[in-house]
């Protein structure tokens, strides 16, 4: 499906190389009937925003959000499974059914970061990438919301993939992830206490070129705890909160963990 292709290619670290394909990528949005209409006009305004501005500017503006906001990772099990020990299988798990569908050449970037995940989608069919699609609908339903309050074209991605997920997201699971701490980019203070509580685990996987943006990559592999090493011969999906991340994102405000 060419518009998880598109989709991927937008929250991905912007390079050269992608503002060279945005008529191709606006081309796939506007053909996607899958996409409900008000859902591709944002797309497209996000497209000539992207097309319209200095290189230097989108990028720097994509860092802010995405790289030094962890309310807004686009690493989808720092939402669901926050730093419990179920965060490492749940790598484990998706990078298997990765292999599993036959995805490959995908080991310098952890297995839930968001353009991968949909990178992966673009290849199945629609019956079975919708279904996986929305699994995580709560997690895009609230990053658009985030995004929204930051007045950036960039929701428009999650509104789309919360609009094709076509599923009602989980009362539940919503108001674990609304109640979490979403500081601005610019309260340091807030940033530098949520990245704090996250030891760095040096055995993370070999570091590289990972067709984004090698140095993205690479810090956000850092900031994060590595996946696990048990193998589960077993593939599946992972993306309802844990039951530790529950109790940590229920714990007082006051100490201002992020779970």
């Amino acid at each position: 499906m060419r518009i998880f292709r598109a989709l991927s290619a937008l929250l991905s670290y912007p390079t050269e190389d992608m503002v060279a394909a945005l008529d191709e990528i606006g081309e796939a949005i506007a053909a996607e009937r899958l996409v409900p209409e008000s859902e591709r006009a944002a797309l497209l305004t996000l497209v000539h925003d992207l097309r319209s501005r200095e290189l230097y500017d989108v990028q720097e503006g994509y860092v802010l959000l995405f790289d030094r906001t962890r309310s807004l990772s686009l690493h989808l099990f720092e939402h669901v499974h926050g730093e419990s020990r179920d965060r490492g299988q749940a790598m484990v798990d998706l990078r298997a059914l990765y292999e599993a569908k036959g995805l490959t050449g995908v080991d310098n970037e952890l297995p839930d970061f968001t353009p991968l995940f949909l990178e992966f989608l673009s290849t199945l069919d629609p019956a079975e990438a919708l279904p996986l699609l929305a699994e995580p609908a709560h997690v895009f339903t609230v990053l658009a919301e985030r995004l929204h309050k930051r007045q950036t074209p960039y929701e428009a991605v999650f509104r789309a993939l919360a609009a094709m997920a076509k599923v009602e997201p989980d009362a539940e699971l919503l108001a674990i992830l609304r109640a979490e701490p979403d500081p601005a980019p610019d309260d340091l203070a807030a940033l530098d206490a949520a990245y704090d509580e996250a030891a760095v685990d040096f055995s993370a996987p070999a570091e590289g070129d990972c067709g984004h943006d090698g140095l993205a990559a690479k810090l956000r592999q850092a900031r994060r705890p590595a996946p696990g090493i048990v193998q589960n011969p077993t593939p599946r999906t992972a993306f309802t909160h844990s039951h530790s991340h529950q109790a940590q994102s229920h714990q007082a405000p006051e100490d201002g963990r992020h779970g």
